[in-house]
């Protein structure tokens, strides 16, 4: 059930960026985080669910803004997908703090690394030669600071919050057993 909440919760503070968040909490947000709890605690036949509804949340995004669709909205879709996956693979056996922490800041790294070149490559905002491209990284590195640090904080979050939950049902059952 916490891996819904936490794909809702992700939803919902992205719509937070509508209503004109200051510029230093732009991607300090979870949907990294969630997409790996969610892989990590759900078969890989339902990675769909979360990968649907933030494509969702991008079309309503993309309209609300004026956005066309070019093709790093499909990239960005296969990211989701792949960071599901990630935590199926890293974390669906072994949920240790430092394979969430490593599976945390590769998400971070993939997506500053493949949504930076997409921008470039897509959009004409940068020349298209290694100069532009690595003015395009440079100008991200702000957005990567929060998004390193919000994936680190939500994945720590939302990994404690279940970890909390399961050692407190088993205080739970235990009361009962002795009772």
């Amino acid at each position: 059930m916490l891996a819904y909440l936490f794909i809702i919760v992700a939803l919902l503070f992205r719509w937070l960026n509508v209503s004109g968040l200051p510029i230093h909490l732009l991607n300090f947000t979870p949907v990294a985080a969630a997409l790996l709890f969610f892989g990590a605690r759900q078969p890989r036949t339902r990675i769909w669910i979360p990968v649907g509804l933030l494509a969702v949340s991008d079309v309503l995004l993309n309209f609300h803004y004026g956005y066309k669709f070019t093709p790093d909205f499909f990239v960005t879709l296969a990211w989701y997908a792949a960071i599901a996956l990630l935590g199926n693979a890293l974390l669906h056996k072994d949920s240790k703090p430092l394979r969430i922490g490593a599976a945390s800041l590769l998400a971070s790294i993939s997506f500053f690394l493949i949504s930076n070149f997409m921008v470039w490559m897509v959009w004409d905002m940068y020349a298209k030669n290694l100069s532009g491209l690595l003015g395009c990284y440079a100008a991200g590195l702000p957005f990567f600071r929060n998004t390193v640090t919000g994936d680190l904080v939500f994945s720590a979050a939302f990994f404690g919050i279940a970890y909390l939950v399961k050692a407190h049902a088993g205080d739970e059952a235990d009361h009962t057993v002795a009772a």
